[in-house]
């Protein structure tokens, strides 16, 4: 026999499970469950899911998400996000009720991710992070203040000639392998202390050159101010469609804290080509070399997410550096015209430039910035009208001059002076020239000093010029790096120095 105390507790506890039940109400969640009719590359079409909405996220099994792009009567085209060669016909969906969504946060500096929020580098999970829609709708006008202020690049041929400001969209184009994204990198790495944040968005790219580049960016310390989204050239499709839009919702959620953001997007060209694959597959209406009508929308869409943000607003900005590649230097193609009209200026790298070793490859004639000088430091400003002129002056004559014609001395002249200028334009890559030091060159070449100097030493010569600046007093340095033009003196002091840290160059009689 029980002693009575048990046989209470027994009862006490038979008690209460009697009340937990009577008290007990089921709650019911309706969810709408769909079926997988057909499976095809990047793609899936899906029946019973009647309440889905336009780019709403579904769930299918192996936790694999997809977006709803195709709303039909009967059934939807989902565009899956990831490995989908375990689907089959049959599978259940089910909504989630949510658009497409990325993590967003500090803790992103540093880290590899993919455009689903993944880490990819090995470092761990990235934590319980805020998360932002991947498709936003651009800032309104009214929220937005002019370009006025540079983003250095250190690359003198952009600053002098093409020079990019904060909030602006510069298009970088040209064919394979004549240095698009060398420009970027540089581009990055000179932000290093200038409170920059970076965003590498490598789309549809070989591992290789990902790898390549974020090798680059950690033994130059640039990773710590930067971030690199990757989707690589055998992820599905629909992750590089998204890529460039999750790492621009990244992007905008520093700029919203205050900070201005620099973001690569590298390349464009392997983003339509993935909507175009997935619109044909979707059995979308082809246009213009088979891309759909939307592809210039879908570019307009991400590229009007750049801008420079009011001061009420924490004067943040977005500088966006896209970038496309030609074929057979056809900048009139359809996918590289529609990125000029959208963006605020074009770095057009030549290949033939790029055989010559002039490196950057970039050509001054079809090269612009239509923010032009205002973002441009006033110091430049001073110069790059006349270096503009002179170096297209000797562009132009230099064609002339490949036929054998007798020319004049002062023909010859122009062509000596371009010579030089273009030989003092060109920069190896990962040497970043700072502010002062490039408009002691430049001012040096437009005083006509590097004239009478021997051709083949103008690199040595610019190491000595560049050197030389140490000499310069702290007023004129200062004044190099305000917004107000360099006064007379302090133009007399840069040429006193350079002329005399050039003596040592000059031809003996």
């Amino acid at each position: 026999m029980p002693p009575e105390s048990l046989l209470a507790d027994i009862g006490r506890a038979f008690t209460g499970m009697q009340q937990a039940r009577e008290a007990f109400a089921p709650q019911f969640a309706p969810r709408e469950i769909g079926t997988i009719t057909t499976v095809s590359t990047g793609i899936a079409t899906v029946t019973g899911l009647s309440g889905v909405g336009f780019e709403e996220l579904v769930r299918f099994p192996g936790d694999l998400y997809g977006i709803a792009f195709n709303i039909d009567a009967q059934e939807i085209g989902v565009v899956l996000l990831g490995d989908y060669s375990h689907l089959h016909t049959g599978d259940e969906v089910t909504r989630t009720g949510r658009v497409m969504d990325v993590a967003v946060g500090e803790p992103l500096l540093g880290r590899v991710v993919d455009p689903l929020g993944r880490a990819l580098d090995g470092k761990g999970p990235l934590g319980n992070l805020q998360r932002l829609p991947i498709e936003r709708d651009a800032k309104a006008i009214m929220d937005r203040s002019p370009v006025s202020v540079p983003l250095q690049t250190g690359i003198k041929v952009i600053d002098a000639l093409t020079p990019i400001g904060r909030g602006q969209r510069q298009l970088i184009l040209g064919d394979r392998q004549t240095g698009k994204t060398a420009i970027a990198i540089d581009a990055i790495l000179n932000q290093r202390g200038q409170n920059v944040v970076c965003i590498y968005a490598a789309i549809a790219q070989r591992a290789s050159a990902v790898a390549k580049v974020i090798a680059d960016l950690t033994a130059r310390g640039a990773m710590e101010y930067s971030l690199v989204v990757v989707s690589a050239g055998n992820d599905a499709p629909g992750l590089t469609y998204i890529a460039p839009y999750a790492a621009t919702s990244i992007a905008e959620h520093f700029m919203e804290t205050g900070r201005d953001v620099l973001i690569v997007y590298d390349d464009l060209t392997q983003h339509a080509r993935a909507y175009r694959e997935l619109s044909l597959l979707l059995r979308r209406p082809p246009g213009r070399e088979a891309f759909p009508g939307d592809i210039f929308y879908i570019h307009s869409r991400l590229l009007e997410r750049s801008t420079h943000l009011r001061q009420e607003l924490g004067g943040g900005s977005l500088t966006a550096l896209p970038i496309v590649e030609t074929e057979a230097q056809d900048i009139a193609a359809y996918i590289p015209t529609n990125l000029i009209s959208i963006t605020d200026g074009q770095l057009y790298l030549s290949p033939t430039l790029f055989e010559l070793g002039v490196l950057p490859a970039v050509d001054v004639a079809k090269s612009v910035s239509r923010v032009g000088g205002a973002a441009q430091l006033a110091a430049y400003r001073t110069i790059a009208g006349n270096l503009k002129l002179a170096y297209s002056q000797f562009e132009e004559l230099e064609a002339f001059a490949r036929f054998g014609t007798r020319l004049d001395d002062n023909t010859r002249k122009i062509i000596e002076h371009g010579a030089r200028l273009r030989a003092c334009l060109k920069q190896p890559q990962f040497e970043a020239v700072p502010v002062l030091e490039q408009i002691t060159v430049l001012l040096a070449l437009t005083a006509g000093l590097f004239d009478d100097l021997p051709l083949e030493l103008t690199a040595d010569i610019e190491r000595a010029l560049r050197a030389a600046t140490a000499q310069l007093a702290a007023d004129a340095r200062e004044h190099c790096l305000q917004s107000a033009p360099l006064s007379d003196a302090d133009h007399s002091a840069i040429l006193r120095v350079a002329t005399a840290a050039l003596a040592a160059f000059k031809k003996k009689p």
